[in-house]
């Protein structure tokens, strides 16, 4: 009973910091009344929103896995901005060398929550789709199948972002 009590705090205190940074964030602002008013708003949002906001709590905040997750960040942007390359490139070129298709790779990820950013990543990055999830295994639209092999669109598409997300969800 303690142990569950523990974890509910836990579980509170952390969505109240995530939401906490966020306000400060989007306020860009340090003054003690924008700071008391996020610290108000951001705790009343988090008493409504904490059970379905995360299932760790504290345990996922450590300095190791916030290193990863600033990496995380970047491996996106990077794949982000060669996806939005090649996409136009492809746009632009007069025979639109497309071969779309449905590729299934199977992830060794075990959290939901880090499968839900694997196929958000996957949809967010042009030329793919995440389609569906279906326990371990994602299928997904790409604009430029290039093999019937699985291991290699799970190489070319998702490798580079569940390598990370494998390290931060351990």
């Amino acid at each position: 009973m303690m142990n569950s009590k523990i974890s509910v705090i836990s579980k509170l205190f952390f969505t109240w910091l995530i939401v906490f940074v966020l306000w400060l964030a989007f306020t860009t602002s340090i003054e003690i009344y924008e700071v008391l008013t996020g610290l108000f708003i951001s705790f009343i949002i988090s008493l409504f929103t904490f059970k379905s906001f995360t299932s760790r709590g504290l345990k996922g905040l450590s300095p190791i896995k916030l290193i990863y997750v600033i990496k995380y960040i970047f491996v996106f942007l990077i794949a982000l901005v060669k996806a939005n390359f090649h996409v136009a490139k492809i746009v632009l070129s007069p025979s639109l060398p497309i071969n779309p298709g449905i590729v299934e790779f199977e992830s060794k990820l075990d959290s939901d929550f880090a499968k839900m950013i694997l196929a958000n990543s996957i949809t967010l990055t042009p030329g793919t789709l995440s389609v569906d999830v279906i326990g371990n295994r994602f299928y997904i639209h790409w604009l430029e199948v290039k093999d019937s092999d699985s291991e290699v669109a799970f190489n070319e598409i998702a490798k580079q972002f569940e390598d990370v997300l494998l390290k931060i969800y351990s």
